[in-house]
C-alpha cells in the first residue's frame, strides 16, 4: 500500500509540473501575447509595456515560470504563486481568479455529485438486472434504452427535456443560476434538468458495460456450478456474480466522476448553470489568461487524482492485485 501511493504521488506531481510548464509556454512565451491578450487588440505599444512592467511579463522566462508557480520571488520581490494560493488577476471578471474560482468550482461539484450519485446505483442496477438474463425482454428494453440515451447529444437531451418539462408542463424552471431570487424556483428544481441529461448521456454507456462483464461472468464455470449445487438463483448473483462482474466496469464508474466534473460545459451553457465549464469556455473566449491557466491545472488534477482513486478501489476488488 505505501508504495502504491508513493508512486501515484510522485506520478501526480510529476505530472501537474509537466502540465504547468506547458500550460504557461502556451499562454506566456511570448510576454506581448499575453500583455495583448490581457488589454485588447486597441491597446497601444505604451500600455503594453506598461502592463508587462506592471506584471513583470518583461522578465526572462525561467524566472517567470519559477515566480509563477510560487518557488522564487515575484518582480515585486514576494514569493505568491500558485502554490501560495494566487492564481493571478482576471481580465474578464476584473479581480483575483482565486476570489471566484472555488465557488464555480463548488458548483459544478454540487452538480457532478448529484449526477454521479443517480448514475452509479442506477447503471449498476440496470446492467446487473439485463446481464444476468441475457436475451430476455427486459435485457433488451435496457440495452434500446442505453442505446439511444448515449447516441442523443446532451444540447439535444437538454433541448428536449426543457420542451417538455418547462415549455409544455411548466413544472421545472429552463435555468439554473442557482439563485432563490425572482423566479422563486429552488436550488433542488434548479438542479433537476441539468442532471437528468448528465444522467441520460452518462449512464447508457455504464450500463452496457456492466451489462457485458455480467453477461460474461454468467457463462463461467463456477457459475454453472454453484447453480448445480443447489443454490438459489439470486444466492448465486449475489454472492458470485455481481462481485465478479463489478470489478471492471467499477473502475469506470468512478472515471465518470472526472468527466462529471470537467466536462459538463454543455450542460452548464445550455441551462446557464454558474460552473467551472462555463467559467472556462468564457474565459477562453475572452482570452483570459490566468484564469484558463488555473482551470486547466485544476482540471488535470482532478483526472490524476480520479485515476488514482479508480486503481486503488480496482485493487480492493480484486485482491490478485494485492499481492501482486
Amino acid at each position: 500500500m505505501v508504495s502504491f501511493f508513493t508512486k501515484r504521488l510522485g506520478t501526480l506531481v510529476l505530472t501537474m509540473l509537466i502540465v504547468s510548464f506547458l500550460v504557461f509556454i502556451t499562454f506566456e512565451f511570448s510576454p506581448g501575447n499575453v500583455a495583448r491578450s490581457a488589454l485588447g487588440p486597441f491597446a497601444t505599444e505604451i500600455q503594453l509595456e506598461k502592463y508587462r512592467q506592471e506584471f513583470g511579463l518583461d522578465r526572462p522566462f525561467t524566472t517567470r515560470y519559477l515566480s509563477w508557480l510560487g518557488v522564487a520571488p515575484n518582480h515585486k520581490g514576494e514569493i505568491d504563486g500558485l502554490l501560495q494560493g494566487n492564481f493571478g488577476y482576471s481580465a474578464l471578471w476584473k479581480t483575483q481568479v482565486s476570489a471566484f474560482v472555488w465557488d464555480r468550482i463548488l458548483n459544478t461539484a454540487l452538480l457532478a455529485g448529484v449526477a454521479f450519485a443517480v448514475i452509479a446505483p442506477l447503471s449498476v442496477i440496470l446492467g446487473v438486472t439485463a446481464g444476468m438474463r441475457e436475451g430476455s425482454l427486459l435485457d433488451r428494453v435496457v440495452s434500446l434504452f442505453s442505446t439511444i440515451t448515449t447516441s442523443v447529444p446532451e444540447f439535444a437531451m437538454g433541448a428536449f427535456l426543457v420542451t417538455i418539462f418547462v415549455v409544455g408542463f411548466e413544472i421545472l424552471p429552463g435555468t439554473a443560476p442557482l439563485e432563490t431570487g425572482g423566479g422563486g424556483w429552488s436550488i433542488a428544481s434548479q438542479l433537476v434538468l441539468p442532471v437528468a441529461t448528465l444522467t441520460a448521456y452518462y449512464l447508457g454507456y455504464l450500463v452496457r458495460m456492466v451489462r457485458a462483464s455480467m453477461v460474461e461472468v454468467m457463462t463461467r464455470p463456477y457459475i454453472r456450478t454453484a447453480v448445480l449445487k443447489g443454490l438459489s438463483f439470486r444466492g448465486v448473483v449475489m454472492k458470485h456474480a455481481m462481485r465478479n462482474a463489478l470489478i471492471t466496469p467499477f473502475t469506470a464508474i468512478l472515471l465518470q466522476l472526472n468527466f462529471l466534473i470537467t466536462s459538463v460545459v454543455v450542460v452548464e451553457s445550455v441551462f446557464g448553470f454558474p460552473g467551472f465549464g462555463r467559467m472556462l469556455v468564457d474565459a477562453a473566449l475572452y482570452k483570459d489568461v490566468f484564469t484558463v491557466e488555473t482551470a486547466t491545472l485544476f482540471a488535470v488534477f482532478v483526472v490524476v487524482i480520479s485515476q488514482v482513486i479508480g486503481d486503488f478501489s480496482y485493487m480492493l476488488l480484486n485482491p490478485r492485485i494485492r499481492f501482486s
